[in-house]
């Protein structure tokens, strides 16, 4: 049936609930309450159970976990080397994750969210490598003193309980970000037009892998290259849904061993293709993972000043004096006293940037929709946050935050759901975490094993977790909307009583918003601003997106899950009583039924 767009009807709608659409946050803690009350809500409550929870799910998700994390923990690796001319590189992007990874699956309130290395962080450490460069001071004791200031900012944020203002941000935001994540995952994996990787760039004959393959001559085919770099990566991504198919097909002999197959999918995808890449061709020479030959940090000096790296900028010599100290020389800043206290600019544009990526893909993984029991911490987690990567600035490592994609698929493998895809149980563990970081860390023992993976498999990994987490965004769900016949949309309450045309208003609205962030996220010379288009986002839905629809609307299409129920319930109550009322007038003979019979046949003859 059509929603009804009657005036009567939308006034009537807009007073059932008196606060529906509106965005409201519980009134602050500070003065450390709100940390303190974290910390024993969250890590004091839960914590044994979460460390003793080890089952089958445990070990399937643990290697799937690491799989989703070492890839573009070694992917940034070789960008930070490049953009930092090694002073940050693949081996300290490796312990940091490790390390961190290990810390937060300990004592981090939320252990369902996953850190990592990002393209917003990473900009902004490229932001400060530059300007370090143009103001002649040494990068990584600026970049250490930038992270003790980033540490203070956090503290004081999380003391006076301040990071109770992410949860304006509301669905349209989440959906935002979520969606952009997404959609920097499957671009990357399939060739991106605003970077160099990607499946589809080794069809480029001027591909970086085919230079560096060029001295083979006859030997390398360009196409049987960029041929099997294709077959790999799409046959991984569709091998890993087939496999995962099996959870509710009628294949092998019971539940337990359909289940096993499911949960084990990516890592038997990654087994089978890394194995047909390597010895059903080996004739043909595929791209690699950027693996570092050794354990010692990436930056080779020319001397024993280490103010310039080999091989760069020395040569003539044959081999580096030695490497970088593993701690940041504090005092060594070129003469420039004041650094220390100019490192606290730049470190408030990389607080903004932990505080949204953090709290936004926290806000999002926690989501009541998603099932979480265990509780929120939000101040004792940005807090951890800021310290950790205060320790990274220290030892030149990179920062890390909560990664969105990770995060997702780190949720919707823990969950059990129904065959609509509605979440019934999560299993709330600290161990994937931990075992999946500590095994990024121990690669570092098996270096050359990691080696024979192909990229282009795990390539096909980043596709199918892209792909796999779209249909859990709203905003995609009604983007898809636009080309379907409207008594064919999914069955949801805002398609119930929300007209088309309305429907399809709000997903443009958020449309002009989502091409903002991605315009300014892959514009390389105003990238920097892109943690204040994403918070602009949230002012967007609070105080723009009122004007152009009612607030029942926006109760439908951006409220939890259980505000919109609210509503529903309401609504339903309304039309119950408005039929009670009708019968009741009928039987007191007020209503002429002939007449209302008669004006129904005119209606239906008009609407036909």
């Amino acid at each position: 049936m059509a929603p009804d767009t009657s005036r009567k009807n939308i006034l009537d709608n807009e007073n059932l609930v008196e606060n529906a659409g509106r965005v409201f946050i519980e009134p602050g803690k500070p003065w450390g309450r709100g940390l303190v009350q974290d910390f024993k809500s969250t890590v004091g409550t839960h914590w044994w159970s979460e460390m003793t929870n080890f089952n089958q799910k445990t070990v399937a998700v643990s290697a799937l976990m690491f799989i989703t994390v070492i890839a573009p923990t070694l992917t940034f690796g070789a960008v930070y080397g490049r953009n930092t001319e090694n002073h940050i590189g693949a081996v300290e992007t490796i312990l940091s994750t490790c390390w961190v990874g290990v810390f937060m699956s300990f004592f981090s309130g939320m252990p369902t969210v996953v850190i990592g290395s990002t393209g917003p962080v990473l900009i902004m450490s490229t932001v400060i490598y530059e300007m370090t460069k143009n103001m002649d001071i040494p990068f990584l004791p600026f970049y250490a003193w930038v992270s003790i200031w980033t540490f203070g900012y956090t503290t004081i944020t999380a003391f006076f309980d301040l990071t109770r203002y992410v949860r304006f941000a509301t669905r349209f935001t989440d959906d935002i970000f979520a969606l952009l994540i997404v959609s920097i995952f499957i671009l990357n994996a399939i060739g991106s037009p605003f970077g160099a990787g990607g499946l589809l760039r080794y069809l480029d004959p001027d591909n970086e892998f085919h230079d560096e393959n060029a001295f083979l001559g006859d030997d390398y085919s360009k196409h049987e290259t960029a041929l099997l770099a294709i077959i790999l990566g799409l046959g991984t991504t569709s091998t890993i849904f087939f496999l995962r198919g099996f959870k509710t097909s009628g294949f092998c002999c019971n539940q337990d061993v359909r289940n096993s197959v499911h949960d084990f999918a990516v890592t038997l995808s990654v087994v089978i293709w890394a194995i047909i890449g390597r010895v059903g061709f080996p004739d043909i020479e595929i791209p690699g993972l950027n693996v570092p030959d050794k354990f010692e940090p990436t930056y080779a000096c020319c001397d024993s000043s280490c103010s310039t790296f080999w091989p760069d900028q020395c040569e003539d010599q044959s081999e580096p004096w030695g490497t970088r100290p593993w701690f940041a020389e504090m005092g060594n800043l070129n003469g420039k006293s004041y650094a220390p206290f100019l490192a606290a600019g730049p470190a408030v544009l990389s607080f903004i940037l932990f505080y949204l990526d953090n709290g936004i893909t926290w806000h999002l993984i926690y989501d009541p929709a998603n099932g979480l029991q265990h509780g929120e911490s939000y101040n004792w987690d940005l807090f951890l946050n800021g310290l950790s990567n205060m320790i990274n600035g220290l030892l030149g490592l990179p920062w890390l935050v909560a990664t969105t994609v990770p995060c997702i698929v780190h949720l919707n493998n823990l969950a059990e759901k129904d065959k609509d895809g509605k979440v019934i149980t999560v299993q709330e563990t600290r161990l994937t975490y931990f075992f999946s970081h500590m095994l990024v860390g121990l690669s570092l023992l098996f270096l050359n094993a990691i080696k024979q993976i192909p990229l282009p498999v795990l390539l096909g990994v980043f596709l199918f977790m892209g792909l796999s987490s779209m249909p859990g965004i709203q905003f995609w769900q009604r983007f898809l909307m636009f080309f379907m016949q409207p008594s064919k949309f999914p069955e949801k309450p805002f398609t119930k009583y929300i007209s088309p045309m309305r429907i399809h208003m709000y997903t443009v609205f958020q449309i002009v918003f989502f091409l903002g962030v991605f315009f300014v996220q892959n514009t390389p010379s105003i990238a920097i601003v892109f943690p204040f288009m994403t918070l602009l986002c949230i002012p967007a839905r609070l105080f723009l997106a009122p004007r152009f629809f009612y607030r029942w609307e926006l109760c439908l299409l951006d409220g939890y899950e259980e505000e919109v129920e609210e509503w529903v319930q309401a609504k339903e109550r309304a039309e119950r009583d408005d039929i009670s009322e009708v019968l009741a007038m009928e039987e007191g003979g007020d209503v002429d039924l002939g007449d209302n019979d008669k004006e129904s046949e005119d209606k239906a003859e008009v609407d036909a």
